[in-house]
């Protein structure tokens, strides 16, 4: 089998004009970034505001293991597939971070005979966006800090200065940093640090405004620093929001490529799916679903984050209501979740693919309790047996639901289509949707619904500051916010080796962070990283041109 990436050279691409136009975007419409990406022009899509919307169908899958469970190659081939039975399909899915591309995860444009493309482009540098919200984001923290040495006329304490720097790059070394040395004219001196573009706020806001002027309207709102009285200070306070705005006009627009089957595909936005809500840009899905009749998306990590982050914050916020969800399983992450270690998935263990399906269980009757109807897809591998596929099929029909073998990987939407059969039945059939919980519930139990009824927490504990901080924030009207829970996606508890479906467990609350613009609150359950740092052997290791120029080991 060849590589994604020699996958992805060897692609008959189409150009991008043929790809807009299978949705009716006409040629003038698309700013063209080469001759297979470009963005889609903010006037036309605000000319589509009266269409009437596509079905929405969800991806996500069960807690990530080291094994692989293939989300990203399941939405597209899914896309792919929806197309090859005739439905006008469009996909959505988020661009990938240069971090984890020479870190360890690797790239964020599917896989195998289910990508999408240029995938080189994707995975580096694509049009810019992640560049533009680093520059805005360090305009802030630029203009905070000179603000400060010009007198400090908004009576900021220097060490309640809460927005650090970014770039999009693991490195650890710059978690924590002082800044101002050197004398009087730098500066005053104090600690900061750096997140990774994809934990910015700005990140955030980006991927949940509706148009330019929601955006700047979520800017001004973010909270960059506190007076000694504790009074917050917004950017809007700083004067930055404008001149941010005016770095993203670009970055605000969707943009536009194509799988290997030339399905069209939005690609816009990367939120972190903990210390954020880890989905694509509300901007590209509306968009996609004035111009398609099914639009395919995905939201990060297993479905206790992902998929409620999914529902509770961007459905909720953007009025959009789920047609059908999709949960990825494969048998060599079931298999782990039972107890197997990586080493060992190869032999056939029918009891561990049964003893790991609870986590699979869970994630159905979670999915299930948004009203929104589920189907499960079993992402092949050529290890799978026969014996090991019927008992998920048969646990998962003890559940009330379907499974069905998928094999896009290897054999692109062709290998999904019973998928995309069963996708289309249910959509058709209605969607009951509604959130977890009300926005006029309270912070804390918002949160503590979140541990029970997703996590099935026996106990939810914090600190009184927690709780203090809590209502000070409900105080001062911040209450109707939705909860963006931070924790580890491996384990429904807050321990990664947790595997499996533990009932129970106490979880801790660590912290609160209030994310104003984005429009929410941030919960950390335990550690949660906003820099990450490179393996011991980082992929970038592996990535350079070859003699004729070409870019080899990207994954």
């Amino acid at each position: 089998m060849e590589s994604d990436i020699e996958i992805a050279r060897a692609a008959k691409k189409k150009p991008i004009p043929e790809i807009g136009a299978k949705l009716g975007i006409p040629a003038e419409a698309l700013i063209p970034y080469g001759r297979d990406k470009a963005k889609v022009d903010a006037a036309f899509i605000a000319g589509l505001s009266e269409r009437p919307m596509g079905k929405l169908i969800l991806v996500t899958a069960i807690n990530p293991t080291p094994a692989g469970e293939g989300k990203t190659t399941t939405t597209v081939g899914l896309g792919d597939a929806l197309s090859r039975i005739g439905q006008r399909a469009a996909i959505c899915i988020r661009e990938a971070s240069l971090g984890p591309n020479f870190g360890m995860k690797g790239g964020a444009a599917g896989g195998g005979y289910a990508q999408i493309v240029p995938m080189e482009d994707m995975n580096l540098h694509f049009t810019g966006d992640f560049h533009a919200i680093t520059a805005a984001h360090n305009l802030l923290a630029a203009m905070i800090d000179n603000h400060i040495y010009w007198g400090n006329s908004l009576e900021i304490d220097e060490r309640r200065v809460t927005w650090k720097r970014v770039m999009d790059m693991n490195d650890r070394a710059l978690r924590d940093v002082v800044v101002g040395l050197g004398g009087v004219s730098n500066g005053f001196l104090r600690q900061t640090g750096f997140d990774i573009t994809v934990a910015s706020e700005v990140m955030a806001c980006l991927c949940l405004s509706r148009d330019l002027e929601d955006l700047q309207e979520r800017l001004g709102r973010m909270v960059v620093a506190y007076r000694r009285d504790r009074s917050p200070i917004t950017c809007r306070d700083i004067g930055a929001d404008g001149a941010m705005v005016v770095l993203l006009k670009e970055a605000m627009q969707p943009n536009l490529v194509q799988t290997l089957e030339h399905t069209p595909a939005f690609v816009h936005g990367g939120p972190f799916a903990n210390i954020a809500h880890g989905c694509n840009s509300v901007m590209a899905t509306s968009t996609a679903l004035r111009l398609a009749d099914y639009v395919v998306t995905e939201a990060g990590f297993g479905a206790d984050l992902g998929a409620e982050k999914f529902f509770d914050i961007k459905c909720r916020k953007a009025g959009l209501t789920p047609a059908a969800a999709v949960i990825v399983a494969t048998i060599r992450a079931l298999k782990m979740n039972g107890g197997i270690t990586k080493e060992n998935l190869g032999a056939e263990n029918v009891a561990a693919v049964t003893k790991g399906c609870a986590n699979l269980g869970r994630h159905i009757a979670n999915t299930k309790g948004f009203g929104v109807p589920v189907v499960v897809a079993i992402n092949h591998f050529s290890t799978d047996t026969a014996a090991e596929i019927e008992a998920v099929r048969a646990y998962v029909a003890g559940q009330g639901c379907e499974a069905i073998e998928c094999r896009h990987w290897a054999e692109g939407g062709a290998g999904a289509e019973d998928l995309a059969r069963k996708v289309v039945q249910m959509a058709e059939g209605g969607s009951a949707f509604a959130p977890l919980y009300p926005e006029d519930m309270s912070l804390w139990d918002k949160i503590d619904t979140i541990a029970r009824r997703i996590y099935h927490a026996g106990d939810v504990i914090a600190d009184k500051a927690v709780r203090d901080q809590l209502r000070q924030w409900e105080a001062a009207g911040h209450g109707k916010l939705p909860i963006c829970m931070a924790k580890t996606q491996y384990s429904f508890s807050s321990d990664p080796a947790l595997r499996g479906a533990p009932s129970g467990h106490t979880l801790p609350i660590r912290e609160v962070r209030l994310s104003a613009g984005a429009g929410f609150v941030v919960v950390i359950c335990g550690e949660i990283m906003t820099m990450p740092g490179l393996p011991r052997h980082p992929a970038a290791e592996n990535i350079r041109l070859n003699a004729e120029g070409e870019i080899e080991g990207l994954f």
